[in-house]
């Protein structure tokens, strides 16, 4: 199964993945997005969400 993953060294703190795909992304205090529900991907369109992304730091990984 694939989930996404983000790059938290380059993450900007946008905000557009949680935007795009609140049961799955969420920004945090230290103002950077993480996954908070990788299995919610089927709710939203992460791969949206993921081009979406300005500094291209969500990716696919194999869990």
């Amino acid at each position: 199964m694939k989930v996404p993953v983000i790059d938290f060294d380059a993450c900007e703190g946008c905000g557009t993945c949680e935007s795009l795909c609140p049961e799955v992304f969420e920004m945090r205090d230290d103002e950077k997005a993480y996954v908070k529900n990788a299995q919610a991907c089927d709710t939203c369109d992460c791969q949206e969400a993921m081009d979406s992304c300005p500094v291209e730091c969500i990716t696919w990984q194999e869990e």
